[in-house]
């Protein structure tokens, strides 16, 4: 929603409500005249600057738990957009209809806040050291989770930054305000109790002032019938601009007498976040540091118990719970990611212990667990055993021609190959996903949330999207073809009909029709036997219909023919019950009928990513 947000003309970001009064006076104060802009208190929300009769009126549109937007007491939105379109129409409480934006100025951006700017150096930072992540990995981690990691960084921010000072006492904070400079408005914030309590000491003419921070019961911080804010970031960042009831504006921050952060100035601070962020890991009694997985290096956090939740140390004896993101597990980091560990076709089968039980069977023989004992570590897998059979060479062609394709691709969200191995029976080795295909989970879980399935469903669409870029045709993409590792870690697997496309043809054409998934299949794969990015799109709408009806069978009831029937009728399939209308659309969308004026996943991944941190955040 951000991102869309920044589009809007009217749109101003996070400026103050004294510079969006200037900018309507600027712009005639005319009745009915609006901006918007950022909320300097509320994460995630946002003011809406009025002017009627000469003056301005400022409401704030806040950021619900369900994801809608409302003015206080006012009626729910899905958007800050819609907000405005509905005071276009409605006063509900406003002074005036919004009648004119005030668009912002030829060549000006949307004003990115103090912390905004130093949240994304932080988020990256964050991401690279705690899961020692680089490249294509880093960036689709960022990507994958960006809501969650956006509130983390700004929640616990405040601890890592030079004028916050732990649990100290007011008679210790007091010298360390009077030592050194003695510039009015230096200031500290220090922790009164374990409630969330904290106190503001502020130096002012030599002396030092104490103003108590309390949290309310729905966590808003404020000095005593002060604003309300999110966090202590945003706190500062407020009174940096305007006293509002302190004696004077803060100024400059008291540096820790232990911290590196703390010998940085505010100004300096300011100018270059990224020589803060590079003293995270030595300041703020090691945060990162001190945060370990058995095993792995630079980690964050433990293991997740049986709900797939991490119990995670903050600082102290601090700690907070939050879900199980990929990064967490053993699999987001690519097996072959070791340079000491060489890449090979080939398992040994010594190294190779299988387990009892089967994961799953098929016509080419079963899925087995096993371990695979590398020279510097060992890996849990899934082994695809090829049932002896001398009758049918083709299974044994099609599974090697799989394995081909597994070994060409490398991407978090798609299961990776680890090797073949040639013993008692061909076995394919893979990465494991424990939690098995999206379908069969949902059918078992149906309290799974629409946030928790548009999370797994846009990690499908990244590894789509990687697939199109290397110019992989999937052709089997379906639920049943989508494994999970975790409840919030999804892997595209199955590519026993995917076909590399030649860069200058983007399709590929089947020689006849096989025992094929028509339910799944775009029309020109049927009329055409034409496979393409495009067609993986069709797809992708039909397991986006699967996971949105936890797990039901597309077209229940309908043979291949009917299907084809209805969709060459214009018709499609009705939305899941519950289903969120912007994902319907998105369906609908993918079942664009001309290939050609279908989008690809290069278009379909931001919709779906921009939808998720809509309601994730």
């Amino acid at each position: 929603m951000a991102d869309s947000v920044n589009t809007l003309p009217f749109f101003y970001g996070s400026i103050t409500r004294e510079e969006a009064e200037d900018y309507l006076r600027q712009a005639g104060m005319g009745d009915g005249g609006y901006l918007l802009r950022q909320s300097r208190n509320y994460l995630g929300g946002f003011a809406l600057s009025v002017s009627y009769s000469g003056r301005c009126s400022h409401y704030t549109i806040e950021r619900e738990s369900s994801g809608t937007y409302a003015i206080a007491g006012g009626k729910s939105h899905r958007s800050p957009v819609d907000v405005i379109d509905y005071h276009s129409q409605e006063l509900d409480g406003l002074v005036c209809l919004l009648k004119r934006p005030c668009n912002r100025p030829r060549n000006m951006q949307p004003k990115v806040g103090q912390f905004d700017d130093l949240k994304e150096k932080l988020i990256r930072e964050y991401v690279a050291q705690t899961w020692n992540l680089k490249g294509a990995a880093l960036e689709q981690a960022i990507i994958s989770q960006k809501p969650q990691l956006e509130k983390l960084i700004a929640t616990t921010a405040h601890e890592r930054m030079p004028w916050f000072h732990g649990t100290i006492t007011r008679e210790d904070s007091e010298p360390r305000l009077q030592n050194g400079s003695r510039t009015n408005g230096k200031f500290l914030i220090r922790e009164r109790d374990s409630n969330g309590s904290y106190a503001l000491c502020l130096l002012h003419e030599g002396q030092v002032m104490h103003y108590r921070i309390d949290r309310d019961r729905t966590q808003k911080l404020s000095i005593p019938d002060g604003k309300k804010f999110d966090t202590l970031c945003q706190l500062v960042e407020h009174y940096s601009y305007k006293p509002d009831g302190l004696l004077r504006v803060l100024t400059e921050p008291c540096p820790r007498p232990d911290g590196d952060i703390g010998q940085l100035g505010w100004s300096l601070l300011l100018q270059d976040p990224t020589r803060f962020t590079s003293t995270l890991h030595t300041a703020a009694g090691g945060f990162f540091s001190k945060m370990k997985i058995p095993g792995r290096k630079k980690s964050w956090g433990s293991r997740p118990n049986k709900d797939n939740v991490y119990e995670t140390k903050v600082l102290g004896n601090q700690a907070v719970n939050k879900e199980a993101m990929p990064m967490d597990t053993e699999v987001y980091e690519s097996p072959y990611a070791d340079p000491d560990e060489l890449r090979s076709s080939t398992v040994d089968r010594n190294h190779l212990f299988l387990e009892d039980g089967e994961l799953g069977s098929g016509n080419f023989g079963t899925v087995m667990k096993g371990i695979y004992k590398m020279r510097k570590t060992e890996k849990p897998v899934a082994v695809k055993i090829l049932k002896n059979d001398d009758n049918n060479p083709a299974v044994r062609d099609e599974m090697l021609r799989e394995a081909n394709v597994m070994q060409q691709l490398d991407n978090p969200y798609i299961v990776r190959m680890i090797g073949i191995c040639e013993a008692e029976n061909l076995m394919l080795v893979m990465e494991l996903a424990e939690l098995g295909p999206l379908n069969k989970f949902l059918q078992k879980n149906r309290q799974t949330s629409i946030k928790n399935i548009t999370e797994l469903v846009h990690q499908v669409s990244m590894g789509m999207k990687y697939l199109e870029e290397h110019n992989f045709v999937h052709r089997d993409l379906a639920a049943r073809n989508v494994l999970l590792v975790t409840q919030h870690y999804a892997k595209i697997s199955d590519f026993g009909l995917s076909k590399a496309v030649a860069e200058d043809q983007n399709y590929y054409k089947a020689k006849g029709h096989g025992k094929w998934p028509v339910k799944w299949y775009a029309p020109e794969c049927i009329n055409y036997l034409k496979f393409s990015s495009k067609s993986d799109v069709w797809s992708f709408g039909v397991l986006m219909w699967e996971a949105y009806s936890y797990g039901q069978k597309p077209y229940k009831g309908m043979k291949g023919n009917d299907v084809m029937q209805m969709i060459e009728s214009g018709k499609r399939m009705d939305a899941p019950g519950n289903c969120p209308p912007e994902m319907f659309d998105l369906m609908r969308t993918c079942w664009t009928y001309k290939a050609d004026e279908r989008p690809g996943f290069a278009v379909v991944e931001p919709r779906l990513r921009e939808y998720y941190y809509d309601i994730a955040q």
